[in-house]
């Protein structure tokens, strides 16, 4: 069963939301500069967002994992 590309997308905005707020806290602790651990953050939401959205698409094409639906059940 393979996913729409929209679905990807929906689970990227979501994992990156996660994943900024982690990078944010880390950075503020590491730095104690919000003004620094925010810009960390806000550059990170947008090139890991990219980049886990093409390995979404990537996985997708691989079947390794998956199970394949019948196509008619009686």
């Amino acid at each position: 069963m393979a996913e729409k590309a929209y679905r990807s997308v929906a689970k990227s905005v979501s994992w990156r939301t996660v994943g900024t707020l982690d990078t944010m806290i880390i950075s503020y602790f590491v730095t104690g500069n919000l003004t620094m651990a925010a810009s960390i953050g806000s550059i990170e939401l947008f090139t890991k967002m990219a980049l886990y959205y093409f390995h979404e698409r990537a996985w997708n094409k691989i079947s390794f994992g998956k199970v394949k639906e019948p196509d008619y059940q009686i």
